[in-house]
Protein backbone atom coordinates (compact mmCIF):
# COMPACT_ATOMS: atom_id res chain seq x y z
CA UNK A 1 0.00 0.00 0.00
CA UNK A 2 1.54 3.40 -0.85
CA UNK A 3 0.09 6.47 0.71
CA UNK A 4 1.06 9.84 -0.77
CA UNK A 5 1.16 12.71 1.99
CA UNK A 6 0.87 16.32 1.62
CA UNK A 7 4.20 17.46 2.90
CA UNK A 8 2.97 21.25 2.47
CA UNK A 9 -0.50 21.67 4.41
CA UNK A 10 -0.65 22.63 7.60
CA UNK A 11 0.46 24.87 9.74
CA UNK A 12 3.78 23.69 10.95
CA UNK A 13 4.82 22.26 7.24
CA UNK A 14 6.87 20.77 6.14
CA UNK A 15 9.11 20.14 9.53
CA UNK A 16 6.20 18.71 11.22
CA UNK A 17 4.79 16.48 8.52
CA UNK A 18 8.04 15.17 7.63
CA UNK A 19 8.57 13.85 10.94
CA UNK A 20 5.13 12.07 11.16
CA UNK A 21 6.01 10.18 7.81
CA UNK A 22 9.15 9.20 9.25
CA UNK A 23 7.32 7.68 12.32
CA UNK A 24 4.83 5.93 10.25
CA UNK A 25 7.30 4.56 7.97
CA UNK A 26 9.02 2.96 10.84
CA UNK A 27 5.68 1.78 12.69
CA UNK A 28 3.71 0.83 9.57
CA UNK A 29 4.55 -1.89 6.48
CA UNK A 30 3.56 0.22 3.79
CA UNK A 31 5.54 3.33 1.31
CA UNK A 32 5.15 7.17 1.90
CA UNK A 33 5.05 9.44 -1.09
CA UNK A 34 5.87 12.29 0.19
CA UNK A 35 4.92 15.17 -2.07
CA UNK A 36 6.21 18.71 -2.28
CA UNK A 37 9.01 20.76 -3.49
CA UNK A 38 11.70 18.13 -3.86
CA UNK A 39 14.99 20.33 -2.95
CA UNK A 40 13.14 21.37 0.46
CA UNK A 41 12.12 17.93 1.33
CA UNK A 42 15.40 16.42 0.63
CA UNK A 43 16.80 19.11 3.45
CA UNK A 44 14.63 17.75 5.93
CA UNK A 45 15.27 14.24 5.23
CA UNK A 46 18.63 14.13 5.76
CA UNK A 47 18.70 14.26 9.25
CA UNK A 48 16.70 11.08 9.23
CA UNK A 49 18.31 7.48 8.55
CA UNK A 50 15.15 5.64 6.53
CA UNK A 51 15.27 3.53 3.85
CA UNK A 52 14.31 5.22 0.22
CA UNK A 53 11.66 1.76 -0.36
CA UNK A 54 9.86 3.21 3.02
CA UNK A 55 9.62 7.24 1.38
CA UNK A 56 9.66 8.45 -1.97
CA UNK A 57 10.10 12.01 -2.71
CA UNK A 58 7.42 12.99 -5.31
CA UNK A 59 8.04 16.96 -6.68
CA UNK A 60 5.33 19.28 -6.37
CA UNK A 61 6.63 23.11 -7.74
CA UNK A 62 3.31 25.05 -5.79
CA UNK A 63 1.24 24.14 -2.48
CA UNK A 64 -1.87 25.77 -1.27
CA UNK A 65 -1.83 28.21 1.33
CA UNK A 66 -4.44 27.89 4.96
CA UNK A 67 -5.91 30.81 4.00
CA UNK A 68 -6.12 30.36 -0.09
CA UNK A 69 -9.75 30.67 -2.21
CA UNK A 70 -10.71 27.12 -2.93
CA UNK A 71 -11.78 27.91 -6.44
CA UNK A 72 -7.92 29.62 -7.25
CA UNK A 73 -6.53 26.32 -5.75
CA UNK A 74 -8.67 23.92 -7.92
CA UNK A 75 -7.49 26.04 -11.10
CA UNK A 76 -4.41 28.61 -10.32
CA UNK A 77 -2.70 25.64 -8.39
CA UNK A 78 -2.05 22.93 -10.56
CA UNK A 79 1.17 21.58 -9.59
CA UNK A 80 0.40 22.16 -5.92
CA UNK A 81 1.01 19.40 -3.74
CA UNK A 82 -2.79 19.03 -3.14
CA UNK A 83 -3.42 18.43 -6.30
CA UNK A 84 -0.12 16.05 -7.08
CA UNK A 85 -1.38 13.55 -4.79
CA UNK A 86 -4.81 13.51 -5.68
CA UNK A 87 -3.52 12.79 -9.25
CA UNK A 88 -1.73 9.66 -7.85
CA UNK A 89 -4.73 8.79 -6.65
CA UNK A 90 -5.99 8.84 -9.95
CA UNK A 91 -2.88 7.43 -12.03
CA UNK A 92 -2.80 4.72 -9.13
CA UNK A 93 0.10 5.29 -8.08
CA UNK A 94 -1.02 6.27 -4.50
CA UNK A 95 -4.35 3.83 -2.85
CA UNK A 96 -4.59 7.68 -0.42
CA UNK A 97 -3.82 10.65 0.82
CA UNK A 98 -3.39 12.54 3.87
CA UNK A 99 -3.41 16.61 4.08
CA UNK A 100 -3.13 18.55 7.09
CA UNK A 101 -3.73 21.94 5.19
CA UNK A 102 -6.68 24.15 3.51
CA UNK A 103 -9.79 22.12 4.67
CA UNK A 104 -11.77 23.40 1.77
CA UNK A 105 -9.20 23.71 -0.72
CA UNK A 106 -8.89 19.66 -0.27
CA UNK A 107 -12.46 18.95 -0.70
CA UNK A 108 -12.54 20.89 -3.86
CA UNK A 109 -9.24 19.56 -5.36
CA UNK A 110 -10.00 15.85 -4.46
CA UNK A 111 -13.28 16.28 -5.53
CA UNK A 112 -12.55 17.59 -8.91
CA UNK A 113 -9.79 15.08 -9.76
CA UNK A 114 -11.22 12.23 -7.97
CA UNK A 115 -14.63 12.48 -8.76
CA UNK A 116 -17.71 11.28 -6.49
CA UNK A 117 -19.02 7.72 -6.02
CA UNK A 118 -21.36 6.15 -7.92
CA UNK A 119 -24.95 7.02 -6.12
CA UNK A 120 -23.56 9.96 -3.94
CA UNK A 121 -24.71 13.36 -4.50
CA UNK A 122 -22.63 15.01 -1.67
CA UNK A 123 -19.50 13.72 0.06
CA UNK A 124 -19.06 14.66 3.30
CA UNK A 125 -16.71 15.41 5.77
CA UNK A 126 -16.94 12.87 8.90
CA UNK A 127 -14.94 13.95 12.19
CA UNK A 128 -14.40 11.93 15.20
CA UNK A 129 -15.60 13.35 18.65
CA UNK A 130 -14.74 12.04 21.65
CA UNK A 131 -17.71 10.65 24.22
CA UNK A 132 -18.40 9.41 27.53
CA UNK A 133 -17.64 5.33 26.45
CA UNK A 134 -15.00 5.95 23.39
CA UNK A 135 -16.30 8.20 20.29
CA UNK A 136 -18.99 9.93 18.05
CA UNK A 137 -18.54 10.16 14.18
CA UNK A 138 -20.15 13.59 13.29
CA UNK A 139 -21.23 14.72 9.61
CA UNK A 140 -21.26 16.29 7.91
CA UNK A 141 -18.98 18.97 9.05
CA UNK A 142 -17.80 21.26 6.41
CA UNK A 143 -18.30 19.73 2.74
CA UNK A 144 -21.44 21.05 2.58
CA UNK A 145 -21.75 24.97 4.39
CA UNK A 146 -24.63 25.40 1.82
CA UNK A 147 -28.06 23.97 2.50
CA UNK A 148 -28.99 20.06 2.33
CA UNK A 149 -31.85 18.74 0.76
CA UNK A 150 -33.54 15.58 3.02
CA UNK A 151 -31.68 12.78 0.78
CA UNK A 152 -28.21 14.23 1.57
CA UNK A 153 -28.86 13.35 4.96
CA UNK A 154 -29.99 9.90 4.18
CA UNK A 155 -26.78 9.64 2.34
CA UNK A 156 -24.35 10.83 5.25
CA UNK A 157 -26.30 8.46 7.37
CA UNK A 158 -25.43 5.46 5.21
CA UNK A 159 -21.48 6.71 4.95
CA UNK A 160 -21.63 7.46 8.35
CA UNK A 161 -22.94 3.50 9.35
CA UNK A 162 -19.94 2.30 7.32
CA UNK A 163 -17.37 4.09 8.39
CA UNK A 164 -18.46 3.15 11.98
CA UNK A 165 -18.96 -0.52 11.65
CA UNK A 166 -15.57 -0.92 8.78
CA UNK A 167 -12.89 1.54 10.57
CA UNK A 168 -14.25 1.76 14.30
CA UNK A 169 -15.37 -1.88 15.02
CA UNK A 170 -19.14 -0.91 16.04
CA UNK A 171 -21.18 -3.96 15.20
CA UNK A 172 -24.61 -2.20 14.99
CA UNK A 173 -24.03 1.58 15.19
CA UNK A 174 -27.06 3.62 16.05
CA UNK A 175 -27.44 6.68 13.99
CA UNK A 176 -29.16 9.86 15.10
CA UNK A 177 -30.76 12.69 13.03
CA UNK A 178 -29.32 16.13 15.09
CA UNK A 179 -32.04 18.31 15.88
CA UNK A 180 -33.67 20.52 18.87
CA UNK A 181 -35.68 17.93 20.15
CA UNK A 182 -36.34 14.09 20.01
CA UNK A 183 -39.98 14.95 19.10
CA UNK A 184 -40.84 14.35 15.57
CA UNK A 185 -42.55 17.78 15.17
CA UNK A 186 -39.05 19.20 16.55
CA UNK A 187 -36.54 20.41 13.43
CA UNK A 188 -36.40 22.10 10.54
CA UNK A 189 -38.30 21.55 7.50
CA UNK A 190 -34.90 19.34 6.37
CA UNK A 191 -34.47 17.44 9.08
CA UNK A 192 -38.58 16.68 9.24
CA UNK A 193 -38.08 15.64 5.61
CA UNK A 194 -35.06 13.34 6.48
CA UNK A 195 -36.96 11.61 9.31
CA UNK A 196 -38.85 9.22 7.08
CA UNK A 197 -36.56 8.60 5.08
CA UNK A 198 -34.20 7.33 7.79
CA UNK A 199 -36.27 5.34 9.12
CA UNK A 200 -37.09 3.46 6.09
CA UNK A 201 -33.06 2.99 5.48
CA UNK A 202 -31.07 -0.35 6.06
CA UNK A 203 -29.63 1.62 9.20
CA UNK A 204 -30.07 1.24 13.34
CA UNK A 205 -31.64 4.70 13.05
CA UNK A 206 -32.49 5.58 16.49
CA UNK A 207 -34.29 8.91 15.56
CA UNK A 208 -34.19 12.62 16.39
CA UNK A 209 -31.35 13.41 18.92
CA UNK A 210 -30.07 16.47 20.19
CA UNK A 211 -26.26 18.03 20.37
CA UNK A 212 -26.16 16.59 23.91
CA UNK A 213 -26.71 12.95 22.73
CA UNK A 214 -22.32 13.66 20.83
CA UNK A 215 -20.90 13.95 23.71
CA UNK A 216 -22.92 11.59 26.21
CA UNK A 217 -22.45 8.73 24.12
CA UNK A 218 -26.34 8.39 23.30
CA UNK A 219 -25.78 7.93 19.67
CA UNK A 220 -22.63 6.60 17.55
CA UNK A 221 -22.72 8.49 14.65
CA UNK A 222 -25.07 12.00 14.01
CA UNK A 223 -26.08 13.09 11.20
CA UNK A 224 -27.02 16.99 9.86
CA UNK A 225 -25.75 19.66 7.50
CA UNK A 226 -22.39 21.09 7.08
CA UNK A 227 -22.95 24.87 8.53
CA UNK A 228 -24.16 23.00 11.74
CA UNK A 229 -21.53 20.32 12.03
CA UNK A 230 -18.80 22.92 11.37
CA UNK A 231 -20.00 24.56 14.06
CA UNK A 232 -20.37 22.14 16.83
CA UNK A 233 -16.41 21.01 15.58
CA UNK A 234 -15.14 24.58 16.32
CA UNK A 235 -17.32 25.08 19.40
CA UNK A 236 -15.89 21.30 20.39
CA UNK A 237 -12.15 22.30 19.73
CA UNK A 238 -12.73 26.12 21.68
CA UNK A 239 -14.55 24.37 25.05
CA UNK A 240 -11.26 21.95 24.86
CA UNK A 241 -8.45 24.40 24.61
CA UNK A 242 -10.92 26.42 27.41
CA UNK A 243 -11.45 23.18 29.83
CA UNK A 244 -7.62 22.98 30.17
CA UNK A 245 -6.57 26.18 30.63
CA UNK A 246 -9.03 26.41 33.54
CA UNK A 247 -7.87 23.19 34.70
CA UNK A 248 -4.32 24.83 34.90
CA UNK A 249 -5.02 28.12 36.29
CA UNK A 250 -6.95 26.63 39.35
CA UNK A 251 -4.21 23.98 39.70
CA UNK A 252 -1.77 26.83 39.97
CA UNK A 253 -3.56 28.76 42.74
CA UNK A 254 -2.60 26.52 45.74
CA UNK A 255 -0.23 24.21 47.09
CA UNK A 256 -3.03 21.63 47.82
CA UNK A 257 -4.10 21.83 44.01
CA UNK A 258 -0.64 21.16 43.09
CA UNK A 259 -0.53 18.14 45.27
CA UNK A 260 -3.80 16.63 44.52
CA UNK A 261 -3.36 16.84 40.74
CA UNK A 262 -0.07 15.20 41.47
CA UNK A 263 -2.32 12.36 43.31
CA UNK A 264 -4.59 12.30 39.78
CA UNK A 265 -1.84 12.90 37.46
CA UNK A 266 -2.37 9.03 36.12
CA UNK A 267 -6.27 9.88 35.73
CA UNK A 268 -5.52 13.23 33.89
CA UNK A 269 -3.11 11.40 31.62
CA UNK A 270 -5.90 9.05 30.48
CA UNK A 271 -8.53 12.20 30.27
CA UNK A 272 -5.68 14.36 28.52
CA UNK A 273 -5.10 11.28 25.85
CA UNK A 274 -8.92 10.94 25.11
CA UNK A 275 -9.43 14.26 24.35
CA UNK A 276 -6.73 14.87 22.35
CA UNK A 277 -7.35 15.07 18.27
CA UNK A 278 -3.81 13.31 17.65
CA UNK A 279 -5.18 9.79 18.49
CA UNK A 280 -8.44 10.18 15.89
CA UNK A 281 -6.33 10.52 13.18
CA UNK A 282 -7.98 12.79 10.95
CA UNK A 283 -11.71 13.56 9.06
CA UNK A 284 -12.12 11.07 6.07
CA UNK A 285 -13.98 12.54 2.77
CA UNK A 286 -16.77 9.82 2.41
CA UNK A 287 -18.23 9.94 -0.42
CA UNK A 288 -15.16 10.62 -3.09
CA UNK A 289 -13.93 8.30 -5.76
CA UNK A 290 -10.69 7.90 -3.59
CA UNK A 291 -9.09 7.88 0.29
CA UNK A 292 -8.23 11.51 1.76
CA UNK A 293 -8.27 12.11 4.94
CA UNK A 294 -7.90 15.70 6.35
CA UNK A 295 -5.96 16.11 9.18
CA UNK A 296 -6.10 19.26 11.80
CA UNK A 297 -4.05 22.13 10.44
CA UNK A 298 -2.19 22.19 13.58
CA UNK A 299 -1.19 18.60 13.74
CA UNK A 300 1.85 17.68 15.64
CA UNK A 301 4.16 14.56 13.89
CA UNK A 302 2.19 12.36 15.83
CA UNK A 303 -1.51 13.39 14.47
CA UNK A 304 0.35 13.05 10.93
CA UNK A 305 1.45 9.45 11.80
CA UNK A 306 -2.04 8.64 13.01
CA UNK A 307 -3.66 10.10 9.74
CA UNK A 308 -1.35 7.82 7.94
CA UNK A 309 -3.10 4.96 10.27
CA UNK A 310 -6.52 5.96 9.29
CA UNK A 311 -6.00 5.95 5.40
CA UNK A 312 -4.61 2.81 5.20
CA UNK A 313 -7.54 1.05 7.61
CA UNK A 314 -10.18 3.16 5.06
CA UNK A 315 -8.19 1.64 2.08
CA UNK A 316 -7.93 -1.84 3.45
CA UNK A 317 -11.46 -2.14 4.57
CA UNK A 318 -12.28 -1.48 1.52
CA UNK A 319 -14.83 1.74 2.82
CA UNK A 320 -15.83 3.16 -0.80
CA UNK A 321 -16.95 -0.48 -2.25
CA UNK A 322 -19.10 -0.76 1.25
CA UNK A 323 -20.23 2.90 0.37
CA UNK A 324 -21.24 2.29 -3.55
CA UNK A 325 -23.52 -1.35 -2.53
CA UNK A 326 -25.21 0.13 0.28
CA UNK A 327 -26.58 3.18 -2.09
CA UNK A 328 -27.74 0.50 -4.28
CA UNK A 329 -29.34 -1.61 -1.70
CA UNK A 330 -31.05 1.50 -0.13
CA UNK A 331 -32.64 2.81 -3.62
CA UNK A 332 -33.81 -0.75 -4.48
CA UNK A 333 -35.46 -0.85 -0.81
CA UNK A 334 -36.95 2.39 0.09
CA UNK A 335 -37.55 3.24 -3.83
CA UNK A 336 -35.51 7.41 -3.64
CA UNK A 337 -34.10 8.99 -6.84
CA UNK A 338 -30.87 10.13 -5.47
CA UNK A 339 -29.95 13.21 -6.90
CA UNK A 340 -26.20 11.70 -7.92
CA UNK A 341 -27.18 12.85 -11.50
CA UNK A 342 -28.11 16.03 -11.29
CA UNK A 343 -25.21 17.56 -9.14
CA UNK A 344 -22.36 16.82 -11.34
Amino acid sequence: MRIAVDAMGGDNAPGVVVEGSILAAREYPFEILLVGPQAILEGYLKNYNIGKEKISLINATQYVLMDEIPADAVRKKRDSSMHVCARLIKSGRADAMVTAGNTAAALAISRSILGKLKGVSRPALASIIPNMNDATILLDVGANAGSCMPEHLLEFALMGDIYSREVLGKDKPRIGLLSVGEERTKGSSITKEALPLLEKAPINFIGNVEGKEIVNGGADVVVCDGFVGNAILKFAEGASVMFFHVIKTEINRSLSAKIGMLLAKKALKAFTKKLDYENYGGAPILGINGACIIGHGKSSANAIKSAIRVASEFVSRDVNKSIEKSLLEMKQKIDIQLLSNEEE
